[in-house]
């Protein structure tokens, strides 16, 4: 199993959820995606997005005043 580290942040909404939906497409089930981001909205799309496609957050918490960083395992 792999883990990639996708860093949105800088970015504004909804890029980090259109970036994690295309690189977790490449990965297979049980890789982990890492995404920093620094996008509050993203805090509820995309641990939505990922329950709702079947994948499970392993890990959330922020990492600055406005910056975050959740993992996604691939189901």
């Amino acid at each position: 199993m792999k883990t990639i580290v996708l860093d949105t942040t800088g970015k504004l909404c909804p890029f980090p959820l259109i970036e994690a939906k295309k690189q977790i497409a490449e990965l297979n089930a049980g890789d982990t995606l890492v995404i920093e981001y620094d996008c509050a909205q993203a805090t509820e799309n995309l641990p939505r997005w990922a329950v709702e496609d079947g994948h499970e957050v392993t890990n959330f918490k922020q990492t600055g005043d406005a910056q975050w960083q959740i993992s996604i395992q691939k189901g």
